[in-house]
């Protein structure tokens, strides 16, 4: 396996308690040739990170957000590849390997990108969920607007090894996006390169109580109706799936208390694709119930 640089970037802001694990993760891995890049966006309290020649740390004078600091990040980069990380999360110690190592060893026609399993995590260390990638989105792909194999998941974003160059030449990251950054950047990476899934877990995602930007209310709902306006050709394309993503965002506004939002969402699904909505609905509902009741009457139920 040939050895070149990557860059390992670390957007934060106003998290000096969850940063050094984060940064701790990155030196940490068993490649060695890599920088880790810490963009600290405006935070009032600056984090105590270890003395690594290989970690910098640019600090910027006031908060521009997460794409734009990704931004900074990526242009200050020396590595031909690039990886994101979330001040929040952190990288099991294999990460940067397998993703170099399938970079490298693959006989898919490039611009090539890798993203891998992911495990969400409790404060306690339990793991939540484990979410697996699509094994292969072609170039041309949709990325999250195609169906994906069953047991296989789109949420694993955070995972991306990519090209740096490829980044730049895409336009980086949209800075008018607060929220939905990853997905907006994967709807145009997607169209320019083919997007490796590998089933190994590489990154734990942290689930905790902090505040974040994707529990921000109103930044979940202008950075959707954002994100679908800048792509609505794209989406209009694939009906089913547009349809699923807008009631996935109906469930999730439900659950955040915006009831009104919860219910215009959950009409526009319907009007995109009625029945796969309505299987969305009934399998929802057979989960709830699975929940409440026991398994063995579930199955009497069923079949009487």
């Amino acid at each position: 396996m040939s050895h070149p640089l990557i860059s390992i970037i670390i957007p934060t802001h106003n998290r000096p308690h969850l940063l050094p694990k984060a940064v701790e993760s990155a030196l940490n891995q068993t490649y060695q040739a890599l920088e880790v890049i810490v963009v600290d966006d405006g935070s009032q309290e600056q984090a105590t990170l270890p003395d690594d020649p290989r970690l910098r740390v640019i600090y910027l004078d006031k908060n521009v957000g997460g794409a734009a600091a990704r931004n900074v990040g990526t242009k200050a980069a020396s590595g031909r590849w690039v990886t994101y990380l979330d001040d929040d999360d952190y990288l099991l110690p294999q990460m940067v390997e397998i993703s170099l190592s399938t970079l490298e060893k693959t006989t898919v026609e490039p611009p090539v990108a890798v993203i891998s399993a992911l495990q969400k995590v409790d404060e306690t260390g339990k793991v939540i969920a484990t979410r697996i990638p699509p094994a292969l989105c072609p170039q041309g792909d949709h990325f999250f607007l195609e169906t994906p194999e069953p047991g296989r998941s789109f949420h694993t974003k955070q995972t991306l090894v990519v090209e740096r160059d490829l980044i730049l030449k895409i336009g980086g990251w949209d800075e008018t996006f607060r929220s939905r950054v990853h997905s907006e950047l994967f709807l145009r990476l997607n169209l320019q390169c083919t997007i490796i899934g590998l089933p190994k877990i590489t990154y734990h995602l942290f689930s905790h109580s902090t505040d974040r930007v994707s529990g921000n209310y109103q930044l979940r709902q202008e950075s959707f109706q954002r994100l679908i306006k800048k792509h609505e050709e794209i989406f209009s394309s694939h009906p089913k799936m547009f349809a699923e993503f807008v009631y996935k965002h109906a469930l999730k506004s439900y659950k955040m208390q915006q009831k009104k939002a919860a219910l215009i969402h959950l009409l526009w699904a319907l009007k995109l694709h009625p029945t796969h909505t309505f299987f969305l609905i009934y399998r929802s509902i057979l989960s709830q119930l699975s929940t409440r009741f026991p398994k063995k009457f579930l199955i009497a139920s069923n079949s009487s």
